[in-house]
């Protein structure tokens, strides 16, 4: 397993809002987003939308499904699945967790919905 990003406290990202941590930071070749679903959890996908350049993050997110700004694209933030048209390849996951209020992000090691 990948060793974690710290990415702040869990205060730091709002619930139903995303952080954004840059491909250079993370290690990864695209950026990824950090969401605090209205579940209370966190999760993380590739930034960008599987379906047409977009992120992700800027997207809006209900329950534990984000929709992409752009073409209304779905997308489970436990799985990455695309949940509709016009999205039909899932987004990346990467494993999350909170560690004592901190939340930790593994780049590159899918959670185990998408494993």
């Amino acid at each position: 397993m990948s060793e974690p990003i710290n990415i702040g406290s869990v205060d730091d990202i709002d619930e139903g809002e995303a952080k954004v941590i840059p491909a250079a930071e993370a290690g990864t070749e695209e950026d990824i987003a950090v969401f605090h679903a209205e579940d209370g959890n966190f999760y993380a996908l590739n930034d960008e939308c599987t379906h047409e350049t977009a992120s992700l993050a800027d997207g809006w997110i209900e329950g534990t499904e984000v929709e992409c700004p752009v073409h209304s694209a779905k997308f489970c933030l436990k799985s990455g699945e695309a949940m509709c048209m016009p999205a039909t390849i899932a987004a990346r996951t990467h494993k999350v967790e909170v560690v004592d209020g901190d939340v930790l992000l593994y780049p590159n090691v899918p959670t185990a919905e998408q494993a």
